[in-house]
C-alpha cells in the first residue's frame, strides 16, 4: 500500500501547530502516521503533546535543531510510510479529501515517483490558487508551479538523491526539487493545502529567491536567461506589494490568468 507520512516541522508557534494537525486529523483517509518534529525554546509545543489526547498515528519529537533542513531530515529519517509529505505548521490541508486524491494517484499511476497539486496562496490582497505542472526545462524560474507543502514524495527518492541540504536555510525545497528534476510524477489539478502566509519564504521571499538561483548554478552553471528572471521576479514582488499591484493582480486573477 501507498503509505504516507506527514511531517510537521515546528517553532514555538503552538496555535499554527493546533491548525495544521486538526486539518490532519480531519481527513476522510488518514495517513500512516503525523511526525511532529519540535525545535521550540519554550515547552508549550511539548506540554501540548504529552498532556492531551493525540490519535495514534501522531508521533513527536521536541529536542533542538540545526535549521529547517535539519528538522526536514529528522522527520524523513524516522519516517516509515513509502510516501512522504512535508506540512510546515500553519499550512493546513485544503480540504478533508486531500489524502484521499493522493493516495488515488499513487494507485492509479504506479510509475511516479512524486506528485504535487495546487496551492492556496494569499497574494495581491486576496485567496487564489496558484499552481500548474513541473517543467524540468524552466528551473531557471524557481520553483514556478511547484509547491513545497503539496509535494507528495515515494521515501525511496530521498535514499537515492539524499535529504534537504543543511547549508541551504530556506530554498532547500527548491535544491531537492534539482536533484530529482528528471524523475517521474503527477501533477494534481486540485488545491491541496492552505498556505500559511506568515511562513519563511514569504516574509524573507527575496533571500529566498536568491537561494534558488545560487542552487541552480550549482547544478546547471550560469544561465543568462535565470538572471533576467530574478530581475523580474524583482520588480513583481516590489509591484504586488503595492496598491498599484494589488490592484493589477486582481484584474489579473478576473482574467483568470493566476496560474500565467
Amino acid at each position: 500500500m501507498n503509505t504516507i507520512s506527514i511531517i510537521t516541522i515546528c517553532f514555538n508557534n503552538i496555535e499554527e501547530l493546533q491548525r495544521t494537525c486538526a486539518s490532519v486529523d480531519n481527513q476522510k483517509t488518514l495517513p500512516f502516521e503525523h511526525i511532529i518534529i519540535d525545535g521550540s525554546t519554550t515547552a508549550g509545543i511539548k506540554n501540548w503533546l504529552e498532556n492531551s489526547l493525540q490519535p495514534v498515528y501522531r508521533k513527536w519529537v521536541c529536542e533542538k535543531d540545526n535549521g529547517i533542513s535539519d528538522a526536514f531530515n529528522k522527520g524523513i529519517n524516522k519516517a516509515g510510510g513509502k510516501i512522504i509529505n512535508l506540512l510546515n505548521s500553519g499550512d493546513t490541508l485544503f480540504n478533508e479529501n486531500v489524502l484521499n486524491i493522493v493516495s488515488n494517484t499513487f494507485e492509479n499511476n504506479p510509475g511516479i515517483n512524486w506528485c504535487h497539486g495546487k496551492l492556496y496562496i494569499h497574494r495581491g490582497g486576496q485567496w487564489v490558487s496558484i499552481g500548474k505542472p513541473f517543467d524540468a526545462g524552466k528551473l531557471y524560474r524557481g520553483m514556478r508551479g511547484v509547491s513545497h507543502p503539496t509535494m507528495y514524495v515515494k521515501k525511496e527518492l530521498y535514499e537515492k538523491h539524499g535529504l534537504y541540504d543543511t547549508q541551504v536555510k530556506i530554498a532547500m525545497d527548491y535544491d531537492f526539487l534539482c536533484r530529482i528534476a528528471d524523475e517521474k510524477f503527477y501533477f494534481i489539478d486540485d488545491t491541496l493545502v492552505s498556505f500559511d502566509p506568515g511562513g519563511i519564504s514569504s516574509s524573507k521571499y527575496l533571500l529566498a529567491m536568491q537561494e534558488c538561483f545560487t542552487c541552480y548554478k550549482k547544478y546547471y552553471g550560469f544561465s543568462f536567461k535565470q538572471k533576467l528572471w530574478s530581475w523580474r521576479l524583482t520588480l513583481l514582488h516590489y509591484l504586488i506589494n503595492s496598491r498599484l499591484g494589488n490592484w493589477l493582480y486582481k484584474l489579473k486573477v478576473k482574467m483568470g490568468w493566476e496560474n500565467k
